[in-house]
């Protein structure tokens, strides 16, 4: 066996594994790069494995870094079947052909401001390339193990991070290795907890909080503190949200917040037509959340739905204190980039971040306190509020990650640490060999390891 890294390795994007067994390849997660350019070029660029010679595809949940290739892989010529959760096919059935749309309406823009150095900048793949992949999709469902080939079965175990995630946990001859994609937390007020997993020959697991902890908090208390604090300004909170996840979270809290009337009666708004869906999808799977029939009735009527471009402008148009929510949550596409252009100028306004914001995004750099950021051509200033709300993140922290590798009973042959920025994995990979003496490897992009 052999497993080769070929992103989420130096950045939180880009997921794509290569794990080669009896002469057959399989490919777990197959992620979009995202942030900084010399990442986002590497989507660009030749794979380096030609997708025609991958024999199968795992998908660990549907987050674009981890799912967002799978169009150009497909368009690239693997003919192959990509197996996922239920919850992650229905997921992936809005996210990509979405990703297709932003690819087709960013390039549509750049061409429109002649802002690209590309005549005519082209989209990296279209909503019929998504439509086209998803076709290849074989949900199966958790817990059941199946047979892919002979000797290699594969098995997808609960992760708790968004529905439908899941480790990926496969077994070539007597040899297993365990995929933990993105790790949920143990005490989520919406999902369920990851799975515990006691023994593994060898484990990927992921690091983003790899450095850190999160607020201890209620996320409802700093969410109200933000909001109220805004109302009082005249301002309107915009937040740049994940659309499968982060959206329904904010939903649940402000529902909340509403129906103890911690905050004013203001009207919010959900200006993603990715985001309205996954939240129909979230009271579907039931098995992945711990919400009741009334607090997902309470959710999915929190908000008003904005589906046309043409409802999303008329945010723009009126100044009232209100609640955006919309896509992308590191600021990098979408919708929430003109809500930006309007509401980022103004000092009375809150620019919420509820997320993690990966290295070189707009987010990142409106965190780090940069005081204009390019959106579509054009230098915005950033006068408005910048706050971000770590703890309604749906990743494990160290301290969370530590305490679900102690239900080990024996320690894998080896770790390999990814999904983190450099910092992050560094610590994470210090505090396991601290804490349990085991070894430890945090990989390089295209890093190839012989396993058994």
């Amino acid at each position: 066996m052999q497993l080769s890294f070929l992103g989420g390795t130096g950045t939180v994007t880009g997921s794509k594994y290569l794990l080669s067994c009896d002469e057959k390849k399989i490919l777990v997660d197959c992620g979009l790069f995202q942030g900084y350019k010399e990442l986002r070029l590497r989507n660009w660029s030749p794979p380096p494995v030609d997708p025609k010679t991958i024999d199968a595809v795992f998908l660990t949940h549907a987050h674009i870094d981890h799912s967002g290739y799978i169009p150009l892989l497909v368009k690239n010529g693997f003919k192959g079947d990509i197996y996922s959760t239920t919850g992650t096919k229905d997921l992936c059935s809005i996210l990509l052909p979405d990703s297709g749309h932003l690819q087709e309406e960013e390039a549509y823009i750049a061409n429109k401001y002649g802002y690209s150095k590309h005549h005519p900048a082209l989209p990296l793949y279209t909503v019929q390339d998504a439509e086209t992949a998803l076709k290849q999709f074989i949900p199966k469902p958790y817990d059941t193990v199946f047979q892919l080939f002979d000797d290699i079965h594969f098995q997808f175990i609960k992760a708790g991070h968004i529905i439908g995630s899941s480790f990926v946990r496969i077994h070539c001859h007597n040899t297993s290795i365990l995929f933990t994609g993105d790790m949920g937390r143990p005490h989520d007020l919406i999902m369920q907890e990851p799975s515990i997993i006691d023994e593994v020959d060898y484990l990927v697991i992921e690091s983003t909080y790899g450095n850190r902890l999160h607020e201890k908090e209620a996320p409802q208390e700093r969410l109200k503190e933000i909001i109220n604090q805004t109302v009082r300004r005249g301002g309107s909170v915009i937040i740049p949200a994940f659309a499968v996840a982060r959206a329904q979270n904010l939903l649940h809290y402000i529902a909340l917040l509403k129906k103890e009337k911690s905050i004013p009666d203001i009207p919010v708004y959900l200006d993603s037509p990715m985001a309205i869906n996954a939240t129909h999808i979230l009271c579907k799977h039931k098995e992945d959340h711990r919400l009741s029939d009334s607090e997902c009735s309470a959710l999915c009527n929190t908000a008003t739905y904005i589906r046309t471009p043409e409802e999303s402008k008329q945010l723009d148009m009126n100044h009232f204190p209100k609640i955006i929510i919309s896509a992308s949550g590191m600021a990098t596409g979408g919708r929430i980039l003109f809500h930006l252009k309007t509401y980022a100028p103004d000092h009375r306004n809150t620019i919420l971040f509820a997320g993690y914001q990966a290295g070189g995004t707009r987010g990142a750099r409106m965190m780090h306190g940069e005081k204009e950021v390019k959106i579509h051509g054009q230098m915005i200033p950033i006068r408005a509020h910048v706050e971000s709300l770590s703890s309604l993140s749906v990743h494990a922290d160290y301290e969370e990650m530590l305490q679900w590798l102690a239900h080990f009973r024996k320690p894998p042959k080896k770790i390999f640490i990814t999904h983190g920025e450099p910092e992050a994995a560094a610590s994470l990979k210090s505090k396991i060999e601290k804490q349990f003496g085991w070894t430890c490897v945090v990989p390089q992009y295209q890093q190839t390891e012989t396993l058994a």
